[in-house]
Parts: structure tokens; sequence; C-alpha cells
């Protein structure tokens, strides 16, 4: 059985399990559960949670430069 999910959009609710910032990346692993991260973190861990994801949802985009 294949199928596509959507994910929910990350929202200014959703904060990153390291450090409590506003998160901007989810990461859906393996045993269903997931974990969010600041760009920060996920930046910084980026290899390892790449490596271990079902899926990587990743909204640093909505961040800019002032």
């Amino acid at each position: 059985m294949t199928g596509t999910t959507t994910m929910p959009t990350l929202t200014n609710l959703d904060r990153c399990d390291r450090c409590g910032a506003q998160a901007y990346v989810r990461v859906v692993l393996p045993g269903g559960g997931d974990l969010l991260f600041c760009r920060h973190h996920a930046k910084s861990h980026d290899s390892k949670l790449r490596s271990v994801a079902v899926e990587y949802h990743d909204e640093t985009d909505k961040l800019s430069v002032s």
C-alpha cells in the first residue's frame, strides 16, 4: 500500500525539543513518533536526523534575513 501523507504546517506554538525555540523542522521516526527542531539544532544534527528519518519536513524557508 502506498499513500501520501500531508504534514501539518508548523506554527509558532511548535517548539524545538532541544531548546524550546520555535520549530521549523519536523522529523518523523520509523516508530511513528516525531521530533521538532529549530533551524540551529536541525542543522547541527542534520546528517544523523536524515539517516534515521522516515520523513523530514523542513520549513526553514519561512525564516528571512532582515
